[in-house]
């Protein structure tokens, strides 16, 4: 991953990375919260997804940037992106267009499936 950016310094410094210097990206759709997906960003990623309209991320796999919807279409605009508390987490929240996930259901979460969680109730 490239060493410069043009991340603003004040938003670079905010940030916690991991070991690769990734933070974790929520992908989030504006207007229902659904949960779309999670991905990885590095200061390049967040740069220009800050700057671009659209949502970047950084592929651990591929180890290259890409732009969500390049290949399928299946775009993200992004509405707004926050910081959470710790710094080391983004929330993106987007107006997505088409599908979320690689496998062609609407959120990553769909294709994963539910794990059968004990339902808590609050007293």
């Amino acid at each position: 991953m490239p060493v410069n950016t043009s991340l603003d310094p004040d938003i670079s410094s905010r940030l916690k990375r991991d070991e690769h210097g990734l933070v974790c990206a929520v992908v989030q759709q504006h207007d229902t919260g659904e949960v779309l997906m999670v991905g990885w960003m590095d200061d390049e990623a967040l740069h220009r997804t800050l700057t671009t309209g659209r949502a970047w991320f950084w592929s651990r796999s591929r180890e290259e940037y890409w732009r969500k919807g390049d290949t399928s279409g299946h775009t993200q605009h992004v509405k707004s992106v926050a910081l959470d508390c710790d710094g080391d987490a983004v929330l993106v929240r987007v107006d997505q267009v088409g599908v979320a996930c690689h496998t062609g259901t609407r959120t990553c979460f769909e294709a994963g499936g539910d794990l059968g969680a004990v339902v808590g109730e609050r007293p």
